[in-house]
């Protein structure tokens, strides 16, 4: 028997008689043997592979988009393969590079830096089978899935001035990244329909623990006005809760707090800390099936998608202290 004829059969192209399936069955059993998967992905044109290129593999929130799209990989018999690219242009560019050189059918890219115009050029000369999760590159010409940025910022400063509070302050990411100028527009919305209400100031740096911590020791030792802060990201809350427990200070009582992402064990600390909820599973799934239907041919619309985000109140909030 032609070996391209058993081929055929192994892929599901063709029906043979049940004798002679029965034989090449035997065959196999036999022989023990096993597809070899790149050699039937050279004949395919198609590695089965998606890859997810993230900035930071510790960090939480790119931890559950992982996993959230290696089970819609799963789920479509693909595999996953997870790149950490700790947030350089130049690593970026080359899972890009690799996506063009066919290493995998397509990627969902997480960038978390503001672009000078080489990603967005990268991206658009590559192969529409990218699709930009979570963070914006202007200019690039791709399918995107973001949270509804703003709309967390706005939902945070009514939370904080619902409870009373006129003097709030903003710490938030890279001050040219679109969730940080998003975030920070929501919250000026919400304070511009106060009268009375302002923003002291807008310390804005990265999403890591280290500028939390730096940006709070800043509204200490500077801003002793402010009576609440919206913390654009939990990375950045965790350094801020260290500076304030240094500084004999309670969460609630003495600062009010909001963060935006809640991914991490925000409800176990005392006081469990008020969040802007980010649909992390949500963005992975939406993104996985924008770049699934582009691999396999279907017309994808270059367009962004916006999900709704939402306020998980807990007990960071409290009138504001007196003076």
């Amino acid at each position: 028997m032609a070996p391209a004829t058993v081929s055929r059969f192994l892929n599901g192209g063709i029906e043979l008689p049940p004798a002679t399936a029965e034989r090449i069955r035997s065959a196999i059993a036999e022989l023990g043997y096993r597809p070899n998967p790149y050699a039937r992905s050279l004949s395919r044109g198609r590695t089965d592979m998606l890859a997810l290129a993230i900035p930071d593999i510790q960090n939480a929130f790119f931890s559950q988009l992982a996993s959230a799209v290696d089970r819609c990989a799963e789920e479509q018999n693909l595999s996953l393969l997870l790149c950490s690219t700790a947030n350089k242009t130049a690593r970026e560019l080359d899972f890009i590079e690799r996506l063009r050189r066919r290493f995998f059918d397509g990627l969902l890219l997480a960038t978390n830096h503001a672009d000078d115009g080489t990603l967005a050029e990268a991206i658009n000369t590559a192969d529409s089978n990218i699709v930009l999760v979570d963070e914006d590159v202007p200019g690039a010409r791709v399918a995107k899935v973001f949270s509804d940025n703003e709309q967390g910022g706005f939902l945070a400063g009514s939370h904080i001035l619902a409870a009373g509070h006129r003097a709030i302050a903003y710490i938030g990411g890279p001050p040219k990244l679109m969730s940080t100028v998003e975030r920070r527009q929501g919250l000026s919305n919400a304070i511009s329909a106060s009268s009375d209400a302002r923003l002291v100031c807008c310390l804005e740096h990265d999403y890591t623990r280290e500028h939390g911590r730096a940006a709070m020791a800043e509204i200490i030792a500077h801003h002793r006005d402010v009576t609440a802060v919206f913390a654009g990201s939990d990375e950045i809350t965790l350094g801020v809760l260290e500076v304030l427990r240094e500084h004999g200070l309670r969460v609630a009582c003495d600062l009010s707090l909001v963060t935006f992402d809640d991914v991490g064990l925000l409800h176990l600390l005392d006081p469990p800390v008020t969040a802007i909820r980010q649909p992390t599973a949500e963005i992975g799934r939406k993104a996985f099936e924008r770049l699934a239907a582009a691999i396999t041919g279907e017309s994808v619309e270059i367009a962004t998608e916006r999900l709704p985000v939402r306020l998980v109140e807990r007990a960071s909030v409290a009138a504001p202290r007196r003076a």
